[in-house]
């Protein structure tokens, strides 16, 4: 045992004797859930959001029954690209039951709680963590293939929160272009190291614009170095996203169900290959 072991074995990286298995939160009694997937990144504004529900309709178009946890709580915007507004979550002492997207993905969000969606959530973080384990433990997700949680960005409070209690199969790293990529994967990536869970590859957003005129793809935050990272990790590369016009109208008019070539359909296919 270390000598100043905190006894907080999720949160360590010593491979010592005490070390003991993690205790996962138990998700609510009428439950279903074959896969949990985590979406994170090191750091804010790279369309992790985006990514989630993207992945979640590929998912449903797929034929799977998917549920999307939006755990980040001070800053949601998953009811918004699927056009989901307060008061679409019912449930009674029993639990909670999640609203239903048209296409037929079931989400909770704390969007859909608040009385005005603008609503600020001032909170401090053992409060945010709480409310992330209630809306797996106390939310009834029903027969669902694959929930996915929309993580906020970093490795503070939330993350850790998620990783701690909720037993993941995996996660997906999502990274931007820009020269930094390499230490926002690395900082998402040693994370997951330490808490024993397996990376299941990454997707960079806002890699090109693609000319309407010629087709040629415009590197407007520069070369990509996305390849280079997924090597030198050994992790899959599972889609670049580009910055579409339609994609960002699609999901500013809730309709992110209604896009056609949904651009993470195969990244879906691998992950399906990898959890069964």
């Amino acid at each position: 045992m270390a000598e100043e072991c905190t006894h907080d074995c999720a949160s360590c990286s010593s491979n010592c004797s005490s070390r003991q298995a993690p205790q996962y939160d138990a998700p609510h009694a009428k439950s279903s859930i074959k896969h949990v997937i985590g979406v994170i990144s090191g750091k804010g504004g790279v369309g992790k959001s985006l990514v989630t529900s993207l992945l979640a309709v590929a998912l449903a178009r797929k034929g799977y029954h998917v549920g999307i946890l939006d755990a980040d709580i001070t800053g949601p915007s998953i009811p918004k690209a699927f056009g989901l507004f307060g008061g679409s979550i019912t449930g009674d002492e029993g639990g909670l039951v999640p609203a239903r997207t048209p296409g037929g993905i079931d989400v909770i969000s704390l969007n859909l709680l608040l009385p005005e969606e603008d609503s600020p959530v001032v909170w401090r973080g053992p409060i945010i963590a709480g409310t992330v384990k209630q809306f797996y433990t106390d939310v009834i997700w029903e027969d669902i293939d694959y929930l996915l949680i929309d993580c906020p960005p970093g490795t503070g409070d939330v993350p850790l929160t998620v990783f701690q209690s909720i037993k993941l199969d995996g996660v997906v790293i999502v990274s931007s272009p820009q020269d930094l990529v390499a230490m926002i994967v690395s900082k998402a990536a040693h994370m997951a190291d330490m808490m024993h869970i397996p990376v299941l590859g990454l997707v960079e957003n806002m890699s090109y614009v693609r000319c309407p005129d010629c087709g040629r793809e415009i590197k407007v935050f520069g070369d990509s170095h996305i390849e280079k990272v997924a090597k030198d990790f050994g992790y899959a590369l599972l889609a670049r996203l580009p910055v579409d016009p339609v994609l960002s109208a699609a999901v500013d008019a809730g309709m992110i169900e209604e896009i056609e070539n949904d651009p993470l359909a195969d990244a879906a296919g691998v992950l399906i290959d990898k959890l069964g």
